[in-house]
């Protein structure tokens, strides 16, 4: 049986192995024809096989090798909008003494030092004279104005008006080589969701430089500190965006997606948890301010003459004792001092009258009565409602600007 065995798993194999031997023999002669194809049949087509060039194949030097260009067409309505845009968006720097070292070894001034930069919307052209609006933090305390046109070119610019106020400034340059102004939009027609587009000069170095987000809030109230004495003392009122608005896009251009103005940018948050708050001042606002600067060079608003206090920020003992309101008055204005022949004096207020109210409108604090106050104009007359020795009382006010005395 061993042997039977022996000599049946002998007899399998050499059957086995010639059937693997013709396998393999068919094997090699089907790739061998294969590759006799691959070689032949490129070299008898000129080296191609519809359009595609094989990697085996060996073309010579009059073989053609069809090749094709693709272009694609990357024009948008943003590019459109920043196409329209970016031409009037300037970068500005503001030029100081270097303190010190503003006078060389033999008493010679020297020609200063960018103590900043910002940017700025040239909005129209007169002649040879072109306008420029920014903001009043770019501008401030410079003693020398430069501006960089979109095409590169520098050119020195004169200071025409800023109002701290409301951040805003106007500058006037060489109109004859102006070759783009801005078109203003309408702020007030703005939808939350819409495209918007910043353009400006981040970090004082990257020119005409474009983000994109979308209006991300309306009417957004920011309370700020004019002179920096951690007292609020005006709220402004700024569109809300997510595009990027970095230090040096101030003064720079907030676009919708017609290419139009829509706002001047003007500040961010800048806090470690926050992301994307971005603040612009709303064109239709900036406006009034702008043709104000350029006529007058200042903002000339109402003047009452009085010096003022909230309420709220007087002891409740003070309250009752020396301004003697009622218990349910908390609210109001309390003023402290009246300028002699000013509006408030003509119209018969005196110190430590309460203001209450301004034609119909309540009055809570001091904010609410600058807001109220600036947005009337001058030769307005504003009726007045106050309490005096507890006593509630009315009066008319004609309100004039603060140089008419």
């Amino acid at each position: 049986m061993g042997y039977y065995d022996d000599h049946y798993n002998q007899e399998g194999r050499t059957k086995k192995g010639s059937k693997a031997g013709y396998i393999f023999s068919s094997l090699v002669g089907v790739i061998i024809g294969a590759l006799l194809v691959l070689f032949v049949v490129p070299q008898m087509n000129g080296g191609s096989n519809g359009g595609e060039t094989l990697g085996l194949s060996n073309t010579d030097e009059n073989s053609q090798v069809e090749t094709k260009k693709v272009s694609v067409d990357v024009e948008t309505e943003i590019t459109s909008a920043v196409e329209k845009a970016r031409g009037a968006v300037v970068s500005i720097s503001n030029i100081q003494s270097a303190g010190m070292w503003s006078n060389g070894q033999n008493g010679e001034s020297t020609q200063g030092v960018e103590a900043g930069s910002g940017s700025g919307v040239i909005y129209k052209k007169e002649g040879d004279h072109a306008f420029i609006v920014t903001n009043h933090h770019v501008v401030d305390g410079a003693e020398r104005l430069e501006v960089n046109l979109f095409n590169g070119e520098k050119i020195a610019a004169e200071l025409v008006g800023s109002d701290v106020w409301t951040d805003l400034a106007v500058l006037e340059i060489d109109g004859s080589i102006v070759e783009d102004v801005a078109e203003f939009g309408d702020s007030d027609a703005l939808s939350i969701g819409e495209p918007a587009i910043a353009i400006g000069n981040p970090l004082g170095q990257f020119e005409g430089s474009v983000t994109k987000g979308i209006i991300s809030g309306l009417n957004r109230t920011v309370p700020v500190d004019i002179d920096q004495n951690g007292t609020v003392d005006w709220n402004a009122e700024v569109l809300q965006t997510d595009a990027a608005i970095n230090p040096g896009n101030s003064g720079g251009a907030l676009v919708n997606i017609s290419g139009q103005v829509i706002g001047i940018n003007s500040m961010k948050i800048a806090e470690s948890s926050v992301e994307g708050i971005g603040l612009a001042i709303p064109i239709n606002f900036a406006q009034t301010v702008i043709s104000d600067l350029e006529q007058h060079g200042e903002v000339r608003r109402p003047y009452m003459g009085v010096q003022i206090a909230s309420v709220s920020d007087i002891p409740a003992y003070y309250q009752e004792e020396a301004l003697k309101l009622p218990k349910d008055v908390e609210n109001g204005v309390v003023v402290s001092g009246v300028e002699p022949n000013g509006p408030a004096a003509e119209a018969g207020l005196k110190e430590m009258d309460v203001i209450v109210e301004l034609d119909g409108e309540e009055i809570t604090d001091v904010l609410d009565l600058r807001h109220h106050l600036y947005g009337q104009d001058v030769g307005d007359e504003m009726k007045v409602k106050y309490y005096r020795e507890g006593k509630l009382a009315e009066t008319t006010m004609a309100l004039k600007t603060e140089n008419t005395f």
